[in-house]
């Protein structure tokens, strides 16, 4: 019975030091082992077998991308003005036995490394710069913080400056210059477009004038063209008659007493205008009287002579 209490004595203590020598990692940690008080090495991820009683784990470093944000801190611009800045960074442990001998605490050590570097880089720009310059504050950040974490096996993956927030005057100073630049723009680009309204009307209306002249002118033209023709085609229906005329008398031979009766048969018509209030009969009336005389009365001798 003693001998079955050995043995199973035995065997719990065979089974705790097993238990004690297995050291399972997680995926991405690293465990970092002291043998009597000294760094002995590191325990990557999977199964590991340790010395227990002698080796010790020290720390287990997490080798993933840690985001650390930090409390919103103030700095003083170039121009004597406090922002308040709120940043976070991207950090990777490279080296588990440097981020746990070469610093006591890598978390902190990085926070205040990134608020003293970042005092540092905005105390150089006025508050216009820091305000829209943070793509070159975040490559100065890491620039130092590189070279500084370095020796600690740290790296910065990423510097985000997620907030810059000027004082309450100033920002409502920047809210009045934005507004009045937005009505500068405003009445600007309403002055652009009156003018461009008021060039379109000016030639449109020259337009129209030019069209206008060009159809008075062309209708001118016609006018004039038409007169022209009506007036040819009088002259020359006037041409035709007299022509016709001439013809006739030279056909018929009149002889001068028909041509006095005829003017006497159109004296009544010439008479009658309203404007005709005084006319003047020519000279020749007499003669062309004494032609119509003497016709009358060679007309009765005629009359008489006959049987």
């Amino acid at each position: 019975m003693t001998m079955i209490l050995i043995v199973a004595l035995f065997v719990a203590v065979l089974l705790l030091i097993f238990w004690r020598s297995v050291r399972i990692v997680p995926h991405s940690m690293q465990d970092v082992v002291e043998r009597f008080g000294k760094f002995h090495r590191t325990l990557d991820s999977g199964f590991n077998v340790v010395i227990p009683g002698v080796d010790q784990i020290r720390e287990r470093i997490d080798r993933r991308v840690q985001v650390v944000s930090f409390p919103p801190q103030s700095a003083i611009t170039e121009d004597n003005l406090a922002v308040e800045v709120d940043s976070a960074v991207y950090i990777r442990v490279r080296d588990a036995y440097k981020a746990t001998y070469e610093v006591a605490n890598f978390i902190q050590a990085v926070e205040q490394l990134t608020l003293a570097t970042l005092r540092n880089v905005i105390g150089g720009m006025n508050l216009e710069g820091t305000l829209t310059s943070r793509d070159q504050i975040n490559r100065e950040l890491k620039t130092v913080l590189d070279e500084a974490t370095s020796d600690w096996g740290i790296e910065i993956s990423r510097i985000e400056l997620k907030g810059i927030e000027p004082p309450s005057s100033v920002q409502e100073a920047m809210e009045m210059q934005m507004r009045a630049d937005r009505e500068k723009r405003a009445q600007l680009l309403s002055a652009e477009g009156e003018k461009q309204s008021a060039v379109l009307r000016a030639e449109g209306e020259r337009a129209a004038a030019v069209l206008r002249a060009q159809g008075q002118a062309e209708a001118q033209m016609l006018t004039a063209k038409a007169d022209a023709d009506a007036q040819t085609l009088r002259a020359r229906g006037e041409a035709d008659a007299i022509h016709m005329v001439f013809k006739a008398l030279h056909t018929s031979r009149v002889d001068p007493e028909v041509l006095a009766y005829q003017y006497l048969q159109k004296l009544p018509e010439i008479a009658k205008g309203d404007a005709n209030k005084v006319w003047i009969v020519p000279s020749e009336m007499g003669q062309a009287l004494q032609g119509v005389g003497a016709a009358f009365q060679r007309l009765r001798d005629d009359v008489v002579r006959m049987p």
